[in-house]
């Protein structure tokens, strides 16, 4: 039996792709370049702080970067997205209807303020 060589960067990179995550947006959220991202991706090995770090920003736990593999991704999204699924039936706690009658009522307090305002100023002309 052959033991699989585990490529932590590749790990990186399949689990930032299933997540539909650009790489710009991992180095932004880490402080790093985009260079830095490909580069790191291409490592082998990447030390324990550094895959702390991107399993932080991936919101995945670290353990998914060092034993990723096919088979457990499609069992995990699989599962998450049949448990997403179940949540979709959100109800909301307010009526949106009123929520826009509000935005607009202030919208139109706002206006009505900045037109007084321009009517004194040209009185004062």
């Amino acid at each position: 039996m052959t033991e699989k060589t585990i490529h932590e960067g590749r790990n990186v990179k399949r689990i930032r792709e299933i997540l539909g995550i650009k790489q710009d947006a991992l180095a932004m959220e880490l402080g790093l370049s985009q260079q830095a991202i490909s580069s790191l991706e291409q490592k082998e090995a990447l030390d324990k702080d550094m895959i702390e770090k991107v399993a932080k920003a991936l919101k995945v736990p670290a353990e998914a970067i060092r034993n990723f593999s096919d088979e457990t991704a499609i069992n995990i999204i699989s599962n998450t997205f049949h448990d997403n699924a179940v949540n979709m039936n959100y109800q909301c706690s307010f009526n949106p209807l009123e929520k826009m009658v509000e935005l607009y009522e202030a919208l139109l307090k706002s206006e009505r303020e900045k037109i007084a305002l321009l009517e004194r100023m040209m009185e004062k002309k």
